[in-house]
């Protein structure tokens, strides 16, 4: 077996590719990360250079990282600013670094892929580790997994790599028969709120349409655009980190696992949210709209996605990264993983420190998040 860098996506067949990553889930896939490429997401110039790492044996593909040489740390919802610091302040240059990660996506899933057919996979997955340690040693800093899977855990556990954690809040189907059935877990006052929430979108006289499959076509994801840019720009100055092409071209050919909730006054779209999906899960993206309407974000970014999740037998709802707001809305408070490789030695047990501080912060923010959940006691 050998390892081997590439600088694209584009390099690996993508059958080979998928059938390493062996999962639906959605961020995972070669036409994906291809397009994240071809439509200027994932490029050098955007601080985002694929480096990914595959494992070859003969000329089959045993094992994987998505992986990306970055100049800067925006787009990864793990944030290393105190890093960075750190090292500019010791007259070290933090960047480049390694980041395995999904550009962009907050959600967990597996970062070190192996192929289901191998028959060490404990070998495989220390090959890509240990080669990524070295390739980081020779180019950048440092290297971080971000959000990975459980499985991935035990992995680089023993790699000497340091775990940060962090809270979200999550959604779980307890098998509700609709809306209203959800609503009977929470406590009255709580489920009175929520209502009244949800009553304020049809004052308005909004309407919410869920599109799918052929509905996802490139003139409704120009629209998306508008919206996302618009609600970016208030919010932070620019148009966001993902082109025009990643709309109206990706989008389209990814429709089977795309969702978007569109909110219309009038016969007009004002508003919308974006939904990724796979066999069990629901991934909420972004939302956009072009003006403030009371409610209209909570209803297309969650009790929407709860709705669908409902109606099609989905288990889990991430909405993204962050958001206490979520936990009276009945979203849980789940801890997030990452593992962190230091190349300078020097720096290596103060990060060390900061991270086993951090975790306990998680950990004790989490218990006290769920005696926020409007959930009836027990009893």
């Amino acid at each position: 077996m050998k390892l081997r860098f590439v600088s694209s996506i584009r390099d690996i067949e993508a059958r080979a590719w998928n059938a390493c990553a062996n999962t639906d889930y959605p961020f995972l896939r070669h036409d994906f990360l291809l397009g994240l490429e071809e439509t200027g997401c994932t490029t050098a110039n955007a601080g985002w250079q694929p480096h990914h790492c595959v494992v070859l044996d003969g000329n089959d593909v045993v094992g994987a990282v998505p992986t990306y040489l970055k100049t800067h740390s925006y787009g990864e919802y793990v944030f290393d600013w105190a890093f960075a610091d750190a090292w500019q302040r010791s007259g070290l240059e933090y960047y480049p670094k390694l980041v395995s990660a999904i550009p962009f996506t907050p959600c967990a899933g597996p970062r070190v892929l192996i192929h289901p057919q191998v028959q060490a996979p404990k070998e495989v997955a220390e090959m890509l580790i240990h080669g990524i340690q070295a390739k980081a040693g020779e180019i950048s800093s440092s290297w971080h997994v971000l959000f990975h899977s459980e499985i991935d855990h035990s992995h680089l556990a023993r790699a000497a790599m340091h775990e940060r954690q962090t809270c979200q809040f999550h959604w779980y189907n307890r098998d509700f028969k609709d809306f209203d059935d959800f609503l009977a877990t929470f406590s009255s006052r709580k489920r009175k709120n929520l209502k009244k929430e949800r009553a304020k979108v049809a004052e308005q006289d909004i309407q919410m349409c869920a599109l799918e499959g052929d509905a996802i076509t490139p003139d409704i994801c120009q629209q998306f655009h508008r919206f996302y840019q618009i609600t970016y720009a208030k919010r932070s100055g620019h148009g966001g980190y993902l082109t025009q092409r990643f709309f109206t071209d990706l989008l389209p050919a990814l429709r089977d696992q795309v969702l978007l909730v569109f909110a219309y006054a009038e016969n007009t779209p004002v508003a919308g949210a974006l939904y990724f999906k796979d066999s069990k899960n629901l991934y909420g993206r972004y939302w956009g709209a072009l003006a403030e309407f009371d409610g209209l974000h909570f209803e297309a970014c969650y009790y929407q996605g709860i709705e669908y999740c409902i109606r099609n037998g989905l288990q889990h709802f991430d909405p993204g990264a962050q958001g206490e707001h979520k936990i009276q809305r009945g979203f849980e408070p789940i801890r997030t993983h990452s593992h962190h490789y230091i190349c300078d030695k020097r720096f290596d047990t103060a990060v060390q420190r900061f991270c086993q501080e951090e975790v306990d912060h998680v950990r004790d923010y989490q218990a006290a998040a769920r005696e926020l959940l409007p959930f009836k006691q027990a009893g």
